[in-house]
């Protein structure tokens, strides 16, 4: 995803060749080694990773982590003709965007980034900073801006996955998120909030400084929440059927 949004919004042109390798290898590696179990179960069921990273985004800082390690490796040292300087620049910049990943920072980052989009300036340390934070963020979520025959079968396994955490969440008698529950959320009901509140305002503030995304991008966020509210009215109705059946 983070190719293609490079291309599409013509990238090259305007952000610097070290930026993009940061923003392109950040993509590669922020869910490096993920548990399947979010944060919150991290800092709650008090986990290794929450205490060795002191309940501050435990996940995030262990996939960077990972990757450094990773990197540590000559043979997989892909930095490794680059200066002393330069590879500081990029542990400094990688690490910068992989924490900008934790939803948690979601408002924090989308509202600095909104505060700039009126008078972006490429040129501005600060200005590109949001920018790549935004980018990151955009395509670590993009799941739904693909065609549905595709993005469907991800969002089951995602469903899944949160429903696994639950139900473990349950027998060890942590606190549990709604929007994870298996007895609470249907796949429209995690979606539609999901697709409102977070994803079509998040590109949308993207789209202005980038309006070629608004086809490629934001209407089919628009259009899979459509699907998704059609999908809910139709499981409605049919549960009201099944009442009325039952009554009779």
């Amino acid at each position: 995803m983070m190719y293609g949004v490079i291309n599409l919004c013509k990238l090259t042109e305007s952000i610097p060749l070290c930026d993009l390798g940061i923003l392109l290898t950040s993509a590669v590696c922020h869910d490096l080694d993920h548990p399947g179990y979010n944060n919150a179960y991290q800092v709650n069921a008090r986990t290794e990773l929450a205490i060795r990273y002191n309940d501050i985004s435990p996940l995030e800082n262990h996939h960077c982590a990972v990757a450094f390690r990773i990197l540590s490796n000559p043979e997989c040292n892909i930095f490794r003709n680059v200066s002393e300087t330069i590879f500081r620049d990029i542990r400094a910049g990688m690490i910068q965007l992989i924490l900008a990943t934790d939803m948690a920072r979601h408002n924090e980052i989308l509202e600095a980034f909104k505060s700039r989009v009126d008078n972006f300036d490429f040129h501005n340390d600060e200005h590109l900073t949001s920018l790549k934070m935004i980018l990151i963020k955009c395509c670590d979520i993009s799941n739904e801006v693909r065609p549905m025959e595709i993005s469907e079968p991800w969002l089951d396994c995602l469903l899944e996955e949160y429903f696994n955490q639950s139900d473990r969440e349950k027998l060890e008698g942590l606190p549990v998120a709604p929007f994870m529950d298996r007895d609470k959320v249907t796949k429209p009901s995690a979606q539609i909030g999901f697709l409102k509140f977070v994803l079509i305002p998040m590109f949308s503030a993207l789209s202005k400084t980038f309006p070629q995304i608004e086809p490629i991008m934001v209407k089919p966020l628009i259009d899979a929440r459509e699907h998704y509210e059609r999908m809910q009215e139709d499981m409605e109705n049919g549960r009201k059927k099944a009442e009325n059946a039952a009554a009779t």
